[in-house]
């Protein structure tokens, strides 16, 4: 995994998950508590509310990205830059300063004055993007998004993706095109990718959430820090039938899941509680060797296997990367069908009695389950895990 620095900040595996707190100049954002109109008083909540409590970015947006608003050209967001600048340039504390922003001159114009970041939420719409950032030295997050301006976060009803194949339009989940948006046009060298979080366009659906949150070890593939923000979202607080306001609950047992499923840096509004959700995920991540030569790849399915070899060009072999067990009990007559067949697959291994342990990749364990009876336990088992898992 490739770490950035981000202003003398480091982002990555090599270090600890980052808390980004927001900031809002812009006074139609949905979140009050964190909308200031005067600078001072921003300077203030900047110190109190986020930096002391670990925020060690604070992501200053100029507009609200909420769909439903106009969407402000770049010309208003540098009318609203002097009153962020002024702002940061008043907080006392110590953090790497982040601007929200879809623009390439504003990013530029921001950069030049005090801000360290960008926070690109239309994934480098603006072609310019990479190259200012560049300029400047920046790391950037790439959100995952459609090359449009006006749509951040729409990547499941626009036509750049019948334009890279409309077979492979009709087929892509929605994690799929979430990928291909990350992967389109690149990356600096300091980017962090995006997911794309939350309500961003009208055909999003909550199960799209939950199954990239579900999926998020497949973004490791990109080799570039993962930025989630899941703060409060509703993906999270519908299954616990839970307000806004009584949601924070079931943001800090995500922020826990999400780093140790490989999120890097969390951006919240709620900093001081998800520090410490944030430091439980890592704490009980999974353990991997990782050398300056060698390191472990993060993978527990087929799919994020195939992510992974897909980059060298051998997703082909996903199937046979990555081993499932079973614990068996019970089988009956099936037992003894099951204990021939494991010795004529290669690869698959069934290790005591009853109970006993099964073993063997998915690829495997497709060709044993045809040896089986069809409405057995362990077909539907295996049929079940393999459908979960993808190809």
């Amino acid at each position: 995994m490739q770490n950035v620095d981000a202003a003398g900040l480091g982002i990555g595996d090599d270090h600890p998950p980052r808390i980004m707190g927001v900031l809002n100049v812009s006074r139609e954002s949905p979140y009050d508590p964190s909308v200031f109109d005067d600078p001072g008083e921003a300077a203030a909540y900047v110190d109190r509310e986020l930096i002391a409590e670990g925020a060690e970015i604070v992501d200053v947006g100029l507009e609200s990205a909420n769909k439903r608003l106009d969407v402000l050209s770049a010309q208003e967001e540098l009318d609203r830059l002097d009153r962020a600048v002024e702002s940061i340039e008043s907080v006392s504390g110590d953090a790497v300063f982040s601007i929200e922003t879809r623009y390439a001159e504003v990013a530029d114009e921001a950069l030049s004055r005090g801000f360290e970041m960008v926070n690109d939420v239309c994934g480098f719409a603006d072609p310019a993007m990479p190259e200012v950032c560049e300029a400047h030295d920046a790391a950037v997050v790439k959100m995952a998004s459609p090359p449009d301006l006006e749509r951040p976060g729409a990547v499941d009803d626009v036509d750049w993706a019948a334009r890279r194949s409309p077979e492979w339009a009709r087929e892509a989940s929605y994690v799929d095109r979430l990928y291909e948006a990350l992967v389109r046009n690149g990356f600096t060298e300091k980017t962090i990718v995006d997911p794309a979080f939350g309500g961003w366009s009208e055909e999003k659906t909550l199960r799209d959430d939950r199954e990239t949150f579900r999926r998020l070890r497949e973004f490791r593939a990109l080799d570039r820090p993962i930025l989630v923000s899941i703060n409060r979202k509703n993906f999270l607080r519908t299954l616990a039938e839970r307000s806004t306001e009584e949601a924070l609950p079931v943001s800090l047992a995500a922020t826990a899941m999400a780093v140790e499923r490989g999120a890097h840096v969390i951006r919240t509004h709620d900093v001081a509680q998800t520090r410490d959700a944030a430091l439980i995920g890592r704490e009980f991540g999974r353990e991997r060797v990782r050398t300056p030569s060698v390191e472990e790849l993060d993978v527990t399915t087929t799919r994020e296997a195939a992510r992974h070899l897909s980059t060298v060009g051998a997703d082909e072999f996903a199937r046979e990367g990555v081993t499932r067990l079973y614990r068996l009990a019970d089988l009956g007559e099936d037992y003894g069908t099951l204990s021939a067949a494991a010795t004529e697959v290669p690869g698959v291994h069934l290790v005591g009695d009853e109970p006993a342990i099964l073993l063997g990749t998915p690829g495997r364990l497709e060709e044993l389950k045809r040896t089986m009876p069809p409405g057995s336990d362990l077909v539907s088992a295996i049929n079940s895990k393999n459908h979960h898992v993808g190809q």
